[in-house]
């Protein structure tokens, strides 16, 4: 278990509708379209980098819209280490193998309810 402690965290995080409020996908990439934070994001996400946490964002937005995501995560002030697009908007799993113990658990999932929970109430 002390091994895990001293490794950092990856947090691997939806951006629409988890980070910032979510719009139809047309609206949401355009070049002049502004996100709108969902409340304690920005502290939340600062965080997660004071502690050394490795933050990979992901989206179903296509990759050719990569440059304005980055515009305007950066305009919003959300770091991260990595930005993952073209995941789509189906089932996500998150699959992962325990320690050799057996019994220490390294993957878990949490679901929040779109534009409404938002990261910060989360115990990580």
């Amino acid at each position: 278990m002390s091994y895990l402690n001293n490794r950092p965290k990856t947090i691997i995080c939806d951006i629409d509708g988890t980070l910032v409020k979510h719009h139809p996908p047309m609206d949401a990439t355009k070049p002049t379209h502004k996100l709108e934070l969902i409340p304690g994001t920005r502290e939340t996400i600062l965080d997660w980098d004071r502690k050394g946490y490795n933050i990979i964002l992901i989206s179903g937005r296509r990759e050719s819209m990569r440059k304005v995501t980055e515009k305007q995560l950066s305009e919003i002030g959300i770091i991260y280490d990595q930005l993952i697009l073209g995941v789509g908007g189906g089932e996500r799993h998150l699959i992962n193998d325990m320690k050799p113990n057996g019994k220490t658990k390294t993957a878990f999932a949490y679901n929040l309810v779109r534009d409404v929970e938002g990261i910060k109430s989360l115990e990580l």
